[in-house]
């Protein structure tokens, strides 16, 4: 299962870096989305896989002698998830943003956007 994992990893890296590489914002920001998952799916694995067994100390023990799940990790790929939705909202509105001023999305034509709204008297 933990190999399985790890090729998933290494595909959605690698997914992820071959969109930033693209001339569309779009796709950058599809391939930030990639890498996000990839390494919230890494922290999973680097918290070892445990499946059936929580973190939970029985009443009559006063420590956990078997195997267990960590919840660290789990709670930390919830935070992640939670922060990365946020910045791809965010992204979103901002490529909506400019490509509602620009009319594109072409990484090549944004370098120009200091001639779009030149100031009144100049």
């Amino acid at each position: 299962m933990e190999a399985v994992l790890s090729i998933l990893v290494g595909g959605l890296y690698g997914a992820g870096v071959y969109m930033m590489m693209r001339r569309s914002i779009v796709k950058l920001i599809i391939g930030l989305a990639l890498l996000g998952h990839g390494s919230n799916l890494l922290i999973l694995l680097m918290g070892m896989l445990t499946r059936g067994r929580p973190a939970v100390i029985p009443p009559d023990q006063t420590q956990l002698v078997s195997a267990f799940a960590d919840p660290v990790p789990q709670a930390l790929i919830l935070t992640a998830i939670v922060i990365g939705f946020g910045v791809l909202a965010f992204t979103v509105v901002l490529i909506r943003g400019t490509y509602k001023t620009l009319n594109t999305d072409d990484l090549d034509q944004l370098h120009m956007t200091d001639s779009i709204h030149p100031k009144n008297g100049e």
